[in-house]
């Protein structure tokens, strides 16, 4: 599918693959780290780690050679992930009834301590840009498929 949505869903798997991602991009780093965190089953877990290292977004090195012990790092393409994760944080925040609790989880500049966010803003001018504002248009790698799907969402959208 010509989708660039698709294609990151499809590189991280499912639920689990992208909760395994967001353990490793926040600093997990072995195996039992990972079932702790996530509570996911040993088949499950295994599946996903070979998920995430096939399509390039970790990269296993050992740590202990006997047993033989691995631990997995982020790709530079895996890092990219960080803004799915941010954004997933900041709708899961926005969305979440915690009882006042607040946010479970803050992503701060590592040398200012100063909280981060995402924006949507205008590529060339940086100017904001509302959500209600944003549409959908066809790019270069469109195929006839994502064309039809953009034009029908439009004409909806007029009508």
């Amino acid at each position: 599918m010509v989708c660039s949505i698709a294609s990151v869903m499809g590189a991280m798997g499912d639920r689990w693959g992208l909760l395994v991602m967001r353990d490793i991009l926040f600093g997990l780093r072995r195996y039992d780290e990972f079932q702790q965190s996530s509570g996911v089953t040993n088949t499950t877990l295994a599946d996903r780690l070979k998920t995430l290292e096939s399509n390039g977004l970790i990269k296993r090195r050992l740590y202990q050679s006997r047993p033989a012990r691995y631990e997995y790092l982020p790709t530079e393409r895996g890092r990219d992930l960080t803004l799915v994760m941010q954004a997933l944080i900041q709708v899961g925040d926005k969305w979440s009834v915690m009882d006042g609790e607040g946010a479970p989880m803050n992503l701060v500049n590592r040398h200012t301590g100063q909280p981060t966010s995402l924006s949507r803003v205008e590529t060339e001018s940086g100017a904001s840009v509302k959500v209600e504002d944003l549409v959908a248009v066809p790019g270069p790698g469109a195929d006839d498929t994502m064309r039809w799907r953009l034009e029908t969402a439009g004409a909806r959208r007029r009508s």
